[in-house]
């Protein structure tokens, strides 16, 4: 790519129809989705946003500059268009016009750098800030205490921002989806503190947060003065239900629109006449894996244990038996639709006789004097109960380890996954960005954030830092692909499945839009 280039384009996201703030949309009155969310949303506050369930929740309230189309494409969002300059280092964003808060004031140039620099303060203690906006000149400064404010975030007049990067990343834009760049009113929160009420939550989306019961509900109001235009849905309703067999109990009586089901319960959804049609299953750039952390599991700091542990799991069985089939199998990190997949890598196979050789050679022969292994996974998710259970038993069965499965509260699971204090537990990572980066980069170098497992490999660390900076997406996927398989090789992970996630929708449910990441914020939603 030439070291200057433009991009002109303009958001086709229906600019018409719009209101003035509390001017009254006729909708009937009917118009409630309801929805089942498998947990509490993490945090109120998108700048401490690290899950996606959170994110597909908040992107309704909070938007950003730049955001993610149906065609998987970013798209102007509150940028109306973009300028690239200096060979890739500088964005300038030319906002807008007329786009209103939640709370009726107008949005300039001052919010956008304020609610940026708000995620890189340290005081805030943004678990996410460093992997989104870290490319910023000046974020590791501000995020070290060193720096009052981020010097590569500045507002040029009300309606510019500019923002710098270190390096040319053809990535950059990806990171400016996530939440920690959503645009908030500045000084909504005071500085350092997180949001918790949802009358902080004041946003430019089409739904403004109205309530939340922890345990219970959050509910979102259409933004009737939405500079899109009106949504047509009066209120939706994410209604906590923890329990896989009641979700799909309210789903049946009608009390629900739209609810998660397990894969495991899928063969049986496709031969019941009452629910086939309502099954839907969602292609996701996500991988399910078992991660190997040897801060929390001292032995996983050898390579040869490790490999003993992914080849002593049968995978296949896992999935394709166990979990019925519902996802492919996993070949490797990357998942389809993420540059850089590819059918055939260095994958581990399930090799019982191999698996006890390398645990024999660590030292550890027929298991022997390794501690009890914990698999934990988070709580309420079946799917992931069965994979533990069975990675435990054929551990138990193939090499002599005494392995148990644990469960976890999910946001105490992310806390302790943060501070480093877990070795064999299951997730699934999910694209933030199509690119390779998002996945190896962002995880699997020594000095990354998002690596919690402890793993180190100098050539995976140069190959990924040559790969991210440069522009030539040939040489970037080559790069990464070497990568890739320096790292199965290192059983860093064991990848299970890429992600295709089961859902249940009324068909009374019209206009609903999806893309690769999940459903978009529900502005053509309308129940019939």
């Amino acid at each position: 790519m030439k070291g200057f280039w433009v991009c002109l384009a303009v958001a086709s996201l229906g600019l018409g129809g719009c209101r003035r703030l509390g001017e009254e949309t006729h909708r009937p009155p009917g118009q409630v989705l309801r929805t089942t969310i498998n947990t509490n949303p993490t945090t109120l506050d998108p700048a401490r946003i690290q899950d996606i369930d959170t994110q597909g929740i908040i992107s309704s309230v909070f938007e950003g500059l730049v955001s993610w189309d149906e065609r998987n494409q970013i798209v102007p969002q509150l940028a109306e268009k973009w300028e690239v300059l200096g060979g890739g280092r500088t964005y300038l964003f030319h906002l807008r016009q007329g786009v209103r808060f939640h709370d009726g004031r107008v949005m300039t140039a001052e919010d956008v750098r304020w609610s940026l620099d708000r995620c890189l303060d340290p005081k805030l203690g943004s678990p996410t800030a460093d992997t989104y906006l870290g490319d910023i000149v000046g974020a590791k400064e501000r995020l070290a205490g060193r720096a009052s404010t981020t010097s590569g975030i500045v507002a040029v007049d009300p309606s510019t921002v500019r923002i710098q990067i270190d390096h040319p990343r053809p990535y950059f834009l990806g990171k400016l989806t996530y939440s920690t760049a959503f645009v908030m009113p500045k000084g909504v929160a005071p500085e350092g503190q997180e949001i918790r009420s949802v009358a902080q939550m004041i946003g430019t989306g089409p739904f403004r947060a109205v309530k939340f019961v922890p345990e219970q509900v959050l509910v979102l109001e259409a933004n009737d003065a939405y500079y899109g235009g009106a949504p047509k849905l009066r209120r939706i309703e994410h209604l906590v239900v923890k329990d896989p067999a009641t979700r799909l109990g309210k789903f049946r009586a009608g009390e629900v629109e739209i609810a998660g089901v397990e894969q495991q319960n899928v063969p049986g959804l496709r031969r019941d006449s009452a629910l086939k049609d309502a099954l839907h299953l969602y292609d996701r750039p996500a991988v399910a894996y078992i991660a190997f952390g040897r801060f929390g599991y001292a032995p996983f700091a050898d390579r040869r244990v490790r490999r003993a542990m992914a080849m002593g799991i049968d995978r296949r069985k896992i999935v394709e038996v166990l979990l019925g089939g519902v996802n492919p199998s996993a070949n490797g990190i990357l998942p389809p639709g993420v540059l850089g997949h590819r059918d055939a890598t260095a994958f581990l196979p399930y090799d019982p006789a191999g698996a006890g050789a390398e645990l024999a050679a660590a030292g550890y022969p027929g298991g022997r004097g390794l501690p009890p292994l914990e698999i934990v996974y988070r709580e309420q998710t079946p799917d992931s109960r069965i994979i533990a259970e069975a990675a435990a038993t054929q551990l138990q069965a193939n090499l002599g380890i005494v392995a148990r499965p644990r469960s976890m509260e999910w946001r105490s699971f992310l806390e302790t996954r943060n501070h480093n204090k877990l070795g064999a537990y299951i997730l699934a990572w999910y694209a933030d960005y199509l690119d390779p980066e998002n996945f190896l980069s962002n995880l699997m170098t020594t000095k990354s954030n998002g690596n919690h497992f402890g793993y180190s490999n100098l050539e995976v660390d140069r190959l990924c830092a040559q790969a991210d900076t440069s522009l030539d997406q040939a040489l970037r996927t080559k790069l990464y692909a070497r990568a890739e398989d320096l790292i199965l090789q290192d059983a860093v992970w064991l990848p299970l499945y890429f992600r295709r996630e089961p859902e249940l929708v009324s068909a009374r449910v019209t206009g609903l839009r999806d893309n690769l990441f999940g459903h978009l914020p529900n502005t053509t939603v309308e129940l019939k």
